[in-house]
């Protein structure tokens, strides 16, 4: 259990995530090691912040709805491999002991934070290569192939058991589709995110992972901040945000590779 002053910081701190998801993402990489930091096991920690953050995702949607309906078939062919991805993750974290997880969490953060700096890179090469190679129909009003829905399902198992970076290869298959509409695919990774996320939360709570005063807390600096980061998205330049982000992600997993017992 942590005190009310620990409290009011990782309140602040999820405030700060939260404002840097809607500005560039990476938010993850500043909620979970902090948890951590104040001495929340890991694996509560992985839980309680799915749990926490989940609903500002979720709230979210509500800005991509008329990108989405554009994006049906999509939306739809991924939809049962979502659901059996995040139910596998969600297990497999469970059926996790405490010590495995600490063993592979740094491992875990140094990846996320890998694929999180190399996001705008990764997405600028998918935009010309679409553009080299155009589509002659609308690829979001289209089944994808069946090779995508396979690999979709491995990146929600990832995404259900972890999660930090698995927005990043949702829009590296999107990319890979067709799509270049970075809306329309950025509200597709929350829908797909919102779909594995929820499945792996119900495993957490069915095993009892999610510390829900923690959550509650977290919950509400997720709202403020997601608030403050939506009107300073066009105002804070996000090549800092995500500088800052890398910086912290890559020193919080050389603090967990240091402190692993």
């Amino acid at each position: 259990m942590i005190s009310p002053s620990q409290h009011i910081v990782i309140a602040l701190i999820t405030l700060v995530g939260a404002a840097a998801n809607s500005i560039a993402g990476g938010g993850t990489l500043l909620t979970f090691p902090a948890l951590v930091g104040l001495g929340v096991p890991s694996l509560v920690a992985n839980a309680t912040s799915t749990v926490a953050l989940w609903p500002g995702t979720l709230t979210s949607m509500y800005g991509y709805r008329d990108e989405l309906r554009g994006a049906k078939a999509v939306a739809i062919a991924f939809f049962i491999p979502s659901v059996l991805g995040g139910l596998v993750g969600g297990v497999l974290l469970t059926l996790t002991t405490q010590r495995q997880f600490d063993h592979i969490v740094p491992w875990l953060v140094g990846f996320a934070t890998t694929v999180f700096m190399l996001q705008k890179p990764i997405l600028a090469a998918f935009r010309r290569y679409s553009l080299a190679h155009p589509a002659r129909e609308n690829p979001a009003s289209h089944r994808p192939p069946l090779g995508f829905m396979i690999s979709h399902f491995f990146v929600s198992i990832y995404g259900g058991y972890f999660g930090g970076g698995a927005g990043m290869l949702i829009l590296a298959s999107l990319g890979l589709i067709g799509l270049t509409n970075i809306h329309q695919m950025n509200g597709l990774k929350n829908y797909f995110a919102i779909t594995f996320n929820l499945v792996a939360i119900c495993a957490f709570i069915w095993k009892g992972l999610v510390d829900w005063p923690i959550a509650a807390t977290m919950a509400a600096g997720s709202i403020v901040g997601g608030w403050a980061g939506s009107n300073l998205a066009q105002k804070v330049p996000q090549s800092w945000i995500r500088g800052s982000v890398t910086v912290i992600g890559f020193s919080s997993a050389i603090w967990l590779f240091t402190h692993t017992k």
